[in-house]
């Protein structure tokens, strides 16, 4: 469908989405479409108020959750809005349906003593351990999003002072500190992994898979999780967790709010915010275990 391959491209070149959030709109869109066939409607230009209430309340039916029904809501009127902009449809059917209130969900993060096994269990000196080291310690170290990990070039590394450049969402460029594990990590790969890894490929991207092409979202997604199984950790983990992670650990060690706002990029202090919720719990958690007359 051009509109939607038109409205894909425009969503990750000019906006800068990562391909992980491309794929999620694409999957919610092409959802819609499906549900428009049933209802005997081909063209967008047909689609009414009605036609998108009664898509939510089929969600609702399928037991989907509130976060996931908002996001589907989010994803098909940033769509129309397009439609409306580029082929001046009308864009009313979304803009005035009710998003519902999300979960108030805590992020996951790692405890220091979880994070030190995952780094422990996957010490090795062949090229895969070395290379997976490096972006583990980077992720932890930064706080950063896989697309903006992904995207990282040599370039990109002042080992010097030990800060990375890194390419946000909107194209907003920031400036992120790493530590010393993080630096020896990303010496060590750059200098002895990359180059053997790279074979006969030509390309300044920092991570690359085994045969030296660039690593994919999904490929970090894959090698995190293949760390997890070798240090018989019995949890889930996903790349967002690493900069939970890296978040609360500054939160709970008495760094300020508006700092970790900035590392993270966060446009509004009230995404990061969300962390003190966790680091408040993690304290009340502390405080019930250890007081006597808790």
């Amino acid at each position: 469908m051009k509109a939607l391959d038109e409205f894909l491209r425009v969503i990750q070149v000019e906006k800068n989405f990562s391909v992980h959030t491309v794929k999620e709109y694409e999957r919610d869109i092409m959802q819609f479409i499906e549900f428009l066939n049933l209802e005997g409607i081909e063209d967008f230009k047909e689609v009414e108020y009605l036609h998108a209430r009664l898509f939510v309340t089929k969600l609702y039916e399928e037991k989907m959750s509130r976060a996931t029904i908002s996001r589907k809501i989010s994803s098909i009127r940033t769509f129309f809005r397009f439609l409306n902009r580029d082929y001046g449809m009308d864009a009313s059917p979304f803009l005035s349906l009710y998003h519902p209130k999300k979960e108030k969900l805590l992020p996951h993060f790692f405890y220091e003593d979880e994070l030190a096994q995952l780094f422990e269990a996957n010490k090795g000196e062949d090229l895969k351990s070395i290379r997976n080291m490096a972006i583990l310690e980077l992720l932890y170290a930064t706080g950063i999003r896989v697309s903006e990990c992904v995207a990282i070039e040599l370039d990109d590394i002042d080992f010097h002072y030990s800060i990375l450049r890194v390419m946000g969402k909107g194209r907003k460029e920031r400036i992120v500190p790493f530590g010393q594990y993080a630096h020896d990590a990303l010496l060590k790969y750059v200098n002895e992994a990359r180059p053997i890894l790279m074979k006969n490929k030509k390309h300044n991207r920092l991570f690359v898979n085994l045969r030296g092409g660039e690593l994919t979202d999904d490929g970090v997604r894959y090698i995190l999780n293949e760390m997890i199984q070798k240090a018989s950790m019995h949890t889930k983990i996903y790349p967002h967790m690493l900069r939970h992670t890296f978040a609360t650990h500054l939160l709970n060690n008495g760094a300020d709010l508006r700092s970790v706002q900035e590392m993270l990029g966060h446009a509004n202090l009230s995404s990061t915010q969300i962390y003190t919720h966790v680091t408040k719990e993690h304290l009340r958690s502390t405080y019930m275990k250890a007081h006597p007359r808790a």
